[in-house]
């Protein structure tokens, strides 16, 4: 029972039903795999450069040259023939490149999906935070016109204090001197 358990948190919901339990091998990244990987694109990097051109150009010239002049009995290989050992070096050269150049792309394409995740990770994480600094500014901006301004207070007191100045003046003017009775304050 545990072990029915154990496959199903295992289970990816992603895959098809029939995939689910590990049936095919699992990709292992671990430090031989990146040794190579980094092997190939330094292979595929170097055969890129002019430099590579250049010294492939120069070891054929070198061959035929060689094969061509020096006397019958020290040719390895023979011009008559077109220089079939040089063609089956050139050949294999080539059949080693191709894989490792797409070996050394599909690292770049896998590198560059990492990145690309990375990126609209990072612009959702801008955009909320960009949402979040509006909302904000427009909370500030509500909460500011609500609060009172400094003239509104200055008019608010100068009233205060032009109804307290006329209630000292219609007290003054009532009493007229005399004392109010003890029951008509209110």
């Amino acid at each position: 029972m545990a072990r029915q358990d154990n496959d199903r948190a295992d289970a990816r919901l992603d895959a098809p039903k029939g995939m689910r339990s590990g049936v095919l091998p699992s990709r292992r990244y671990g430090p031989r795999r990146d040794t190579f990987g980094r092997a190939t694109e330094g292979i595929a990097r170097a055969m890129g450069t002019p430099w590579f051109l250049v010294g492939l150009t120069l070891f054929c010239a070198v061959w035929m040259i060689y094969n061509s002049t020096v006397p019958p009995a020290w040719r390895f290989d023979q011009a008559s023939l077109g220089f079939t050992a040089l063609t089956l070096i050139l050949s294999l050269q080539a059949s080693y490149a191709a894989p490792l150049i797409l070996l050394a792309q599909n690292r770049q394409d896998d590198r560059d999906r990492v990145q690309f995740e990375q990126d609209r990770q990072r612009a959702e994480r801008n955009l909320a935070d960009t949402e979040y600094l509006a909302r904000e500014v427009v909370a500030l901006r509500i909460a500011v016109r609500d609060m009172a301004s400094k003239d509104f207070i200055r008019a608010e007191l100068r009233a205060l204090l032009e109804e307290l100045d006329r209630r000292d003046a219609d007290a003054a003017s009532d009493t007229d001197g005399q004392p109010e009775p003890a029951g008509a304050r209110g």
